[in-house]
């Protein structure tokens, strides 16, 4: 069993940054992928970038390669999103999840395991 919570959302004017952290519970984070998702009013919750287990690989969509950087520490449970260059677009919750090792990156809603959400708005 993972447990996931997120937190560091907040207000962020346009072009500042965020770091969001996640925190799991259990005593086997070293066995997942992290991924984290994004959910703006409305719409579909959305992929945003995947870490492997080992954390040596990380994907990222389209629209946030280059200003976005997930990283994890598997001794303390922790996973990141750094979040830099924000933009209004990018205001939503943010969700981390979990599942278990594999090569494949899945950029569906299909993990295991997910947080509750930190919600991140980017207005002036």
């Amino acid at each position: 069993q993972v447990q996931l919570v997120e937190s560091g959302g907040g207000l962020v004017q346009p072009g500042g940054s965020l770091r969001l952290s996640c925190v799991s519970s259990g005593r086997t984070f070293g066995d997942y992928d992290i991924a984290w998702f994004s959910q703006a009013p409305g719409e579909e919750r959305e992929f945003v970038g995947r870490i492997t287990s080992t954390g040596r690989s990380a994907f990222y969509r389209d629209s946030v390669r280059g200003r976005f950087t997930i990283s994890r520490d598997n001794a303390r449970g922790l996973s990141h999103l750094q979040m830099n260059n924000l933009k209004p677009e990018d205001t939503a919750v943010y969700f981390c999840a979990a599942r278990r090792a594999s090569s494949t990156v899945v950029i569906t809603t299909d993990y295991e395991y997910w947080g509750q959400g930190t919600q991140v708005t980017v207005s002036q």
